[in-house]
C-alpha cells in the first residue's frame, strides 16, 4: 500500500502507512478479543471455577494471540510504540496474576493521544473497559481509530478554545463493546488499580455522533412536518459537514465544564447531586457551544451555523427520548430547551406540524444560556441545598414536576436534618416526566434511535438494514 503523510500541528509530516484494518493481524486481534470477552466477569476478571469457564492455559493462549497481533500492528502506529509495549506487559501481568481484576494503569499512562494531535493519525487501542452508553462491564475492547484535527480546528483551539486534552476521533473498526450507542473513549472507563492524579486526554467519536444525528433528525423532521431552511437541510444530508459541526461542538462543550462562574466542582461525578443539576450543567455546556457558534457565524466561519442546528436538533429530537427514564439528565436538558423555546414562541406545534422561527431561534436560545449562567453565578453565594432548590425552581418553571414529587412540595416536605446528599434519595426516578408531545414523539422515534446502535459513517446503510 502506498504510504501517505499526515501533517501534524507541531510535529511536521507523520507517516500514516497502511491502514490498521487492512492488515491481516487486525482480524486476528478482533477474534481473540471477542473470544475472551464472554469469559470475563463484570469487573473484567475470569472466574475459573464457574461452569463452562476456560482453563488458565486457554486464556493464556488467547492473550498471546492478542499480543502477537498487537506486536504485528504496532509498527503502523510508531507514535504508540511506548503504549503498545506497556500494553503487552499489562496483558502478560494479568495472565500471570490469574486473570483477576485487570490493572492497566501502566499502559493507560503510556497512551498519550492528545500529545500529538494530527489530522488522520491512526491509533490502535486495546484496554479492559466499559463503554459509556454501551457495555457496562469492563471487558477487553480493541478499537482502530483516527484523529480528527484539521487545520481550522487546530487554529480555533490554539487561539480561542484552548483544550489541550480534547481528541476528536473517528472509528475505523471496533469490537462488540462499541457495537452500541457509545460515542466516547474516556480514560476513566479503563480498569486500573487507582485513578491517575489527572487524566490527560478524552476522545469523542464525531463520525458516530454525526451519523446518528443525521438518521434521527431526518426521521424527526419527517414525523413533525418541519420545513428546514435550504442550507440546514443540505447539512443534515452531508456526513462530512455534520462531523465538522460535531467536533467543533464537542471541543467547546468539553472545555466549558471548567470555564465560567462555577458554584461547584464542574466534574460533578465526584459529588452526589440531584440529576437536574447534571442536566443543567450539560445543557450549559451545549448552549455555550451554541452561543460561540452564533459568534462564529457572524464572523463568517463556515461551521458556525451548522453547530447551532446540530445542538438544537440533537438536543430537542434525540436527547429527550433516548435512554430510560431513570434520572435521565441529558433527556431533561433536551426537554428544558424545547419547553423554553416553546414558551417564548420560537417553536409552535400547531395542526400536527412543528414550525420554528429561524430568525429568533439564536437570540432566544442564547437567552436561556444567559439565565443558566446567572443561576450559576448566584449559586456561588448560596448553600448547596438552597442552590439545588433554586435550580429546581428554574427547571420547574418550564417543565411540570411529577405530581407525587416531594421536592415539588418545597423544603417543608423534606427532612432537612439530613445532609444534602441524603435528600437525593427523595428525588423521583422520573422527577420531570415527558410531556404529551414527547410521549408521542418517543413512540415514533423509538425504533429509529434503536437502529442507530453501532452506527458510523461507513456502516450507516448496514445499520439501517
Amino acid at each position: 500500500m502506498t504510504e501517505t503523510l499526515v501533517q501534524g500541528a507541531d510535529s511536521g509530516a507523520i507517516a500514516a502507512g497502511e491502514r490498521i484494518v487492512d492488515h491481516s493481524a487486525w482480524p486476528v486481534l478482533k477474534s481473540a478479543v471477542e473470544e475472551i470477552r464472554p469469559w470475563q466477569s463484570k469487573d473484567g476478571s475470569i472466574d475459573f471455577e464457574a461452569e463452562g469457564a476456560p482453563s488458565p492455559a486457554a486464556v493464556e493462549a488467547v492473550v498471546e494471540r492478542m499480543i502477537g497481533a498487537v506486536e504485528e500492528l504496532s509498527p503502523l502506529t510508531p507514535h504508540d510504540a511506548d503504549y503498545h509495549r506497556a500494553l503487552v506487559a499489562d496483558l502478560r501481568k494479568w495472565v500471570r496474576a490469574g486473570a483477576t481484576v485487570p490493572d492497566f494503569l501502566d499502559s493507560l499512562l503510556a497512551f498519550q493521544p492528545a500529545s500529538q494531535r494530527a489530522d488522520g493519525l491512526q491509533h490502535l487501542v486495546v484496554f479492559p473497559m466499559y463503554t459509556q452508553n454501551g457495555n457496562p462491564d469492563r471487558n477487553f475492547e480493541a478499537v482502530a481509530l483516527r484523529m480528527v484535527w484539521p487545520e481550522w480546528l487546530a487554529e480555533l483551539e490554539a487561539t480561542r478554545y484552548d483544550n489541550p486534552l480534547f481528541c476528536g476521533i473517528t472509528f475505523e473498526d471496533f469490537t462488540a463493546g462499541y457495537d452500541t450507542h457509545s460515542a466516547v473513549l474516556f480514560p476513566e472507563t479503563i480498569a486500573v488499580r487507582e485513578a491517575p492524579e489527572r487524566f490527560t486526554w478524552g476522545g469523542i467519536f464525531c463520525d458516530r455522533e454525526a451519523a446518528r444525528f443525521r438518521k434521527v433528525t431526518e426521521a424527526a423532521v419527517d414525523i413533525l412536518g418541519l420545513e428546514l431552511p435550504e442550507d440546514i437541510a443540505a447539512m443534515v444530508q452531508d456526513q462530512e459537514r455534520c462531523e465538522k459541526a460535531f467536533v467543533l461542538w464537542d471541543l467547546v462543550h468539553d472545555r466549558t465544564h471548567s470555564h465560567g462562574d462555577l458554584p461547584f466542582d464542574p466534574f460533578m461525578i465526584k459529588q452526589r447531586q440531584p440529576f437536574w443539576m447534571y442536566g443543567l450543567e450539560e445543557l450549559r455546556c451545549d448552549l455555550t457551544a451554541f452561543k460561540e457558534a452564533v459568534k462564529l457565524e457572524a464572523e463568517g466561519n463556515a461551521h458556525g451555523r451548522d453547530v447551532q442546528y446540530a445542538v438544537l436538533f440533537d438536543r430537542m429530537f434525540r436527547f429527550p427520548v433516548s435512554g430510560d427514564r431513570n434520572r435521565n439528565y441529558d433527556g431533561l436538558g433536551g426537554q428544558l430547551l424545547f419547553a423554553y423555546l416553546h414558551k417564548n414562541d420560537v417553536l409552535r406545534w400547531t395542526d400536527n406540524r412543528l414550525t420554528i422561527d429561524w430568525e429568533r431561534a439564536p437570540e432566544v436560545t442564547n437567552r436561556l444560556c444567559t439565565e443558566i449562567e446567572e443561576l450559576y453565578r448566584a449559586g456561588i453565594d448560596r448553600p448547596k441545598l438552597v442552590h439545588w432548590f433554586k435550580a429546581y425552581d428554574f427547571v420547574s418553571a418550564y417543565l411540570a414536576p411529577h405530581p407525587g414529587s416531594r421536592w415539588a412540595k418545597g423544603p417543608d416536605a423534606l427532612d432537612l436534618t439530613l445532609p444534602p446528599r441524603k435528600l437525593v434519595d427523595d428525588v423521583l426516578s422520573d422527577e420531570f416526566p415527558l410531556s404529551m408531545f414527547y410521549e408521542a414523539l418517543a413512540k415514533k422515534l423509538k425504533s429509529v434511535i434503536a437502529s442507530a446502535k453501532g452506527i458510523t459513517a461507513t456502516n450507516a446503510e448496514r445499520v439501517a438494514a
